[in-house]
């Protein structure tokens, strides 16, 4: 972008005002601290950047324009001055009717797309009344044993009008499936349904641990979901690799990228396998990442985030099709950073990390509650953090021009830096195998570990300030409310649950619990099954407990 000469007068300038200007002021004053380095990489940050530390870029091929290859200032032309990000708050908690009534609650404030959060009992494929799930039934979601708990769930809500995003995994067949059979009863074209399912089975392998298969069938019901939403719900996205929860655990943000689009290598990799075509796929791929508090670093991770997808999938998979090159991804605050005491800071570090996002160009937004390091969210805390995306929208200003920070020397530098290292870093993962091979080794957690542990180590000896915890403490903590989710509603659930099945044809159920274990033990894809299932309202228990069956379960330490 500059010629050897103007590099060279360039250099000559720097050499120049650090001998008359930079140094007698260092002299004098010093600086904070001796070495500055990004939040979580840990990446020098020099004192100052020029053009000189960009000199071997090239803008066609390293830059470039929004909309097109290698994308890194958006995938979209128009960006923000087309459509604005989805606003997408995570919500979900008790009963199906409660969470129904935070939604309406959500979508009169200005909420442009729903987000589900289940329980825990859900997420590995329990029932409410199962004995593992006892005190823990809509305690960090909301609690979904049959179709009929779907329906309660969007009552009221046209799925031909909004855009859901399901944070599932292990029995996100089943919940999709759910999805489906409600849009068939309001009458919504499957073809006109969106929105997307984690589906990320090797992230829980990694960081979360809500599995329930090994990764063998796993990866088959993965494939199954790509292969049925490609040619019945072509809108619906149907993975969201998800680097959040990876970040979450410890990883650097070089880190986060690497390990997501490693994983998300593996997943086209089984598509592949399962011949599928990688243009027929891939556009509904997506993603899912941190935002985390060092602004620069973060926008910088989402630029090269969006390249390094690029060159992957062309020159790795032979995709084709421009779409099937595009990274598309929602963000989430990091919850990581939240703190217990002094909450109301919570809300500054949450306003700056969906600043990063939308500075970075992602396609829908989660800002946590500030109260989320203690407990559910109350309404006053959700209508807080959707009020932080609106004024970033509609008053900040950084929504009206694409990629603003474009051209800065040291993000675009950054932005390089980032991208060698997860490079480097999946070609490590290359050299062992692949993703699944890195991950059995336990080589994976190892490195996100090491990362976590020199942090908390930083931070007790104060070399690392969090505001509030460790610096500028207060004495007495201002009382709050807190959402609190209770006995009564366990209760209630199981009694909801009791009067499904006492309603429901046993037979019906019956019938397609065998067709479907049938499937499974073929290899006939699950999909139409499992939606037959759910519509004779199985539970999700009895579906998972039938894939259990033929497919076990996967122990930890058990290769993957």
């Amino acid at each position: 972008m500059f010629d050897a000469d103007d590099l060279d007068k360039i250099r000559r300038g720097k050499d120049e005002w650090e001998a008359e200007t930079l140094d007698p002021t260092l002299e004098r004053f010093g600086e904070r601290k001796e070495e500055f380095t990004t939040d979580t990489d840990g990446q020098t940050v020099e004192r100052l950047y020029t053009p000189n530390d960009i000199a071997d870029a090239e803008y066609d091929e390293d830059i470039g324009y929004p909309g097109e290859n290698p994308y890194t200032r958006g995938v979209y032309p128009t960006m923000y001055r087309g459509r604005l990000w989805t606003m997408r708050q995570y919500a979900g908690f008790g009963t199906a009717e409660e969470t129904n009534e935070r939604y309406h609650y959500l979508i009169d404030n200005g909420q442009t797309g729903l987000s589900v959060a289940f329980d825990l009992p859900t997420q590995m494929g329990y029932t409410s009344d199962d004995e593992m799930s006892a005190g823990e039934v809509g305690k960090s979601g909301v609690a979904i044993d049959s179709l009929a708990d779907m329906e309660m769930l969007f009552d009221g809500i046209p799925l031909d009008e909004v855009s859901t995003s399901m944070t599932i995994n292990a029995p996100a067949s089943v919940l999709l499936a759910m999805y489906i059979a409600v849009g068939d009863e309001q009458g919504v074209p499957r073809e006109e349904l969106r929105g997307t399912i984690q589906n990320d089975l090797l992230k829980e392998y990694i960081a979360r641990n809500t599995y329930i298969y090994p990764p063998e069938p796993s990866m088959r019901i993965i494939t199954d979901i790509f292969e049925f939403c490609a040619e019945e719900v072509p809108k619906f996205n149907t993975i969201s690799i998800s680097g959040y929860h990876v970040r979450e655990a410890g990883a650097t943000a070089a880190q986060e990228l690497a390990f997501t689009l490693g994983d998300g290598i593996e997943y086209v990799e089984a598509a592949l396998d399962a011949g599928l075509d990688v243009d027929d796929f891939a556009p509904q791929l997506s993603f899912f990442f941190n935002a985390h508090n060092d602004i620069l670093e973060e926008v910088s991770k989402f630029r090269a985030a969006r390249r390094m997808w690029a060159k992957i999938m062309e020159e790795r998979f032979g995709a084709e099709s421009e779409k099937s090159k595009q990274l598309k991804f929602h963000t989430q605050t990091a919850g990581s950073t939240l703190a217990a005491q002094q909450i109301e800071n919570n809300v500054v570090r949450v306003a700056y990390q969906a600043l990063a996002a939308v500075l970075g160009g992602t396609q829908s937004l989660h800002t946590n509650g500030k109260d989320e390091a203690l407990a559910l969210p109350t309404e006053e805390s959700v209508r807080t953090a959707l009020r932080t995306q609106q004024i970033l929208a509609h008053e900040s200003g950084v929504a009206d021009t694409i990629d603003p920070l474009a051209g800065s020397y040291y993000v675009e530098a950054l932005t390089d830096d980032l991208e060698e290292e997860a490079f480097d870093l999946l070609d490590t993962i290359d050299e062992k195998g692949g993703m699944r091979s890195a991950i059995e080794s336990q080589w994976v957690q190892r490195q996100i570990q090491d990362v976590a542990y020199d942090r908390q180590q930083e931070i007790e000896a104060g070399e690392r300030t969090i505001v509030g915890v460790n610096e500028f403490e207060v004495d007495e903590e201002a009382e709050i409310d807190v959402q609190e989710v209770t006995a009564e509603d366990e209760r209630r659930q199981i009694e909801n649950l009791s009067e499904v099945r006492d309603e429901r044809d046993d037979e019906a159920v019956e019938e397609t619990l065998a067709a479907l274990r049938d499937a499974a033990e073929g290899d006939e894809n699950l999909l139409p099954y499992i939606v037959d299932a759910v519509k004779a309202y199985a539970t999700v228990g009895e579906i998972c407990n039938v894939l259990r069956d033929v497919f076990g379960e996967y122990r930890p330490g058990t290769a993957i």
